[in-house]
């Protein structure tokens, strides 16, 4: 696998590195037209305040937002998948995928270290095909995350749904509401400032996913285990585009790696991402196995997707309730996450970046309010679970979390030839995960166009911003 050297002005083949062609940290302040020296007192003041603000995250925190955005929507359908999958490709996919995010993380990690002015994925892209790559990575991020909190938003219309048990209320009811919670959450414009909902994030997942474990698992032991209708291998014969969707809700699973490069520039101590992303990988495939493991041999095929509605009636608005808040934090993140980048590309060479000023909070308020409005829009019109979570996951997930981080690793990270003694086992891994983010992203994005045909030519789903049921 080899790229044109023209895709960086450096040779990495001696070690060297390039000029970073995105903003260094402060570098804003040296493109302005408004230099240091030629602030006013208030405008320092504000600068100091704001650098203060974005630089507060330690490994710990880093963990718990990286926890926020990825343990979540992605648990809720592991269960559905490993039904479609069998008992032995969905543990193999969840363990074996799980370590690939693991590495690619890595990757992203040393970029950021090896070119600290890196703030986003775009800037990344930056680095490897210049302005293009910078527009377009950043299109593609923003895209990303505004899929993700539609995600959530559609989630949070099936909690309310099913907790109301009023078939009388509109569907569309419940998603402005979910999305009038999903814009307050949003407000707080710094990670740090939301790690602390991280802690209830997490123990509101794992309260509701052990709920339901343990609902499905009396249910099934009172109707005896020996008739629960799971199976090692694939039950009946799944078509391409249902073995495919199933694989890429699983690859939804593990999104982290797409903000590891926003959440790492508000640490102080950016080294410290290795711990963050060991906690995170092995406690994300702990989790997403026992869950599709167990949910599945307790409940069988008829498991229900988000999972949680396979715990019955009762029990599953308990669940339910018990994860709004990772249903809401979740989405504020990524809202967050998108309003952080475009907010400070806009104004990238005034302190209004800063949002501590009343014209950064004025237009703060106004562009998460106009991100959460189209996030709404995208749940509203792709109304089904299963499909919106699969899309994401090829158009997006595919490449920042598998086929981008190996091409990182060879065009900026690697040194010496790829063929050499210390760089072939690498070279060799980092292609076979490349080859893996392009066969999601095509059968993927393939897999999803042919299942929402089907549901709409079938009827199984409500039509776009109708009432009826989700």
């Amino acid at each position: 696998m080899s790229f044109p050297s023209g895709l960086l002005g450096t040779n990495h083949d001696n070690g060297s590195q390039g000029k970073l062609d995105s903003p260094t940290p402060n570098g804003w302040l040296k493109d302005s037209k408004v230099m240091p020296e030629a602030l006013d007192d208030g405008e320092q003041q504000i600068i100091e305040a704001g650098e203060a603000k974005y630089h507060r995250l330690g490994w710990k925190g880093l963990t718990i937002m990286l926890i926020v955005e990825a343990i979540g929507l992605g648990a809720l359908s592991i269960p559905s998948a490993f039904a479609t999958l069998g008992m032995v490709a969905g543990v193999i996919c969840c363990v074996g995928i799980g370590l690939i995010a693991i590495y690619t993380s890595y990757v992203i990690g040393q970029v950021k270290i090896a070119f600290p002015g890196v703030r986003h994925y775009g800037d990344a892209g930056g680095l490897l095909m210049g302005r293009l790559g910078n527009e377009l990575f950043t299109a593609m991020l923003i895209l990303q995350l505004i899929f993700l909190t539609g995600s959530n938003c559609l989630t949070g219309t099936i909690a309310f749904r099913h907790l109301s048990d009023n078939d009388n209320i509109c569907s569309v009811v419940f998603s402005v509401v979910s999305a009038v919670i999903l814009l307050l959450l949003s407000i707080p414009s710094s990670f740090a400032d939301m790690a602390f909902l991280g802690y209830v994030d997490f123990v509101s997942i794992v309260a509701a996913i052990g709920i339901t474990i343990i609902a499905t698992g009396i249910k099934s032991n009172d109707s005896g285990l020996s008739t629960v209708d799971w199976s090692a291998l694939p039950h009946g014969d799944p078509s391409f585009s249902d073995a495919f969707i199933a694989i890429t809700n699983i690859v939804f699973a593990y999104t982290f790696a797409s903000c590891l490069f926003s959440f790492m520039d508000e640490m102080h101590t950016p080294k410290d991402f290795t711990k963050s992303i060991w906690s995170l990988g092995i406690l994300q495939i702990v989790i997403y196995t026992i869950t599709g493991a167990t949910i599945y041999s307790f409940v069988g095929q008829d498991v229900q997707s988000p999972a949680l509605l396979s715990a019955g009636k009762i029990i599953s608005k308990v669940a339910f309730g018990i994860a709004l808040p990772v249903i809401f934090i979740s989405g504020a993140i990524c809202t967050i996450v998108a309003g952080r980048l475009i907010h400070g590309r806009i104004y990238e060479k005034s302190v209004t970046r800063y949002i501590n000023t009343t014209k950064g909070w004025v237009t703060w308020l106004i562009l998460i309010t106009v991100l959460t409005i189209i996030s709404w829009v995208i749940a509203e019109a792709i109304p089904f679970f299963d499909d919106l979570l699969s899309i994401a996951s090829a158009l997006f997930t595919s490449g920042f979390s598998f086929y981008l981080p190996p091409v990182m690793w060879y065009v900026l990270i690697r040194k010496g030839k790829w063929y050499s003694k210390e760089n072939l086992l690498l070279s060799v891994v980092n292609f076979l995960i490349f080859i893996f983010g392009l066969i999601v992203l095509v059968g993927g994005l393939y897999s999803s166009i042919q299942d929402i045909r089907n549901n709409y030519r079938t009827g199984n789903v409500r039509g776009p911003f109708s009432c009826g049921s989700v």
